[in-house]
């Protein structure tokens, strides 16, 4: 089984969502109690509504394990800052073009959020990105078509 790469910040915040679901597994089970002690199950709403909610935690509670347990956590603040653009590394770029200014950090496929800069690893841009060094002008074709970007500045934060 291939491992996932995800960042220190991705597997606490999963480990979090899975406690606070696995928190919910005994209120769910108490609404499941009270909707059958109301009767008829097969035309009780409350309790069709609890056993969909169980089912609903219950799948994602595998898929928060499942990914937890494919995922090997890369702590790029323990790697030697060596200019070079890896995984978990926030990469300073500017638009050759418009002398725009961007900042991304490199996550795995559930942490990412274009809203808060964090890119996928397998996104068209940080894939254009990894195996660069500081000071490389790469092309990178987008959704939006061909960038040019210089790398100004890589941290490993």
């Amino acid at each position: 089984m291939d491992k996932v790469p995800m960042t220190v910040r991705g597997e606490k915040l999963l480990r979090e969502e899975l406690d606070k679901l696995i928190k919910r597994r005994p209120e769910i089970s108490n609404a499941i109690a009270e909707a059958r002690e109301l009767g008829d199950l097969k035309e009780n709403a409350e309790y069709h509504a609890a056993r969909e909610e169980q089912g609903i935690c219950e799948a994602q509670i595998r898929d928060i394990e499942y990914k937890l347990s494919v995922a090997q956590v890369i702590d790029v603040t323990k790697m030697p800052q060596n200019g070079k653009v890896i995984f978990g590394a926030t990469v300073t770029l500017i638009d050759v073009n418009t002398d725009e200014e961007v900042t991304y950090r490199i996550v795995g496929d559930d942490e990412a959020d274009i809203k808060a800069n964090l890119i996928s690893v397998n996104s068209p841009i940080a894939r254009g990105l990894i195996g660069k060094d500081e000071g490389d002008e790469v092309s990178i074709t987008t959704p939006g078509g061909l960038k040019e970007f210089e790398i100004d500045k890589v941290e490993y934060l």
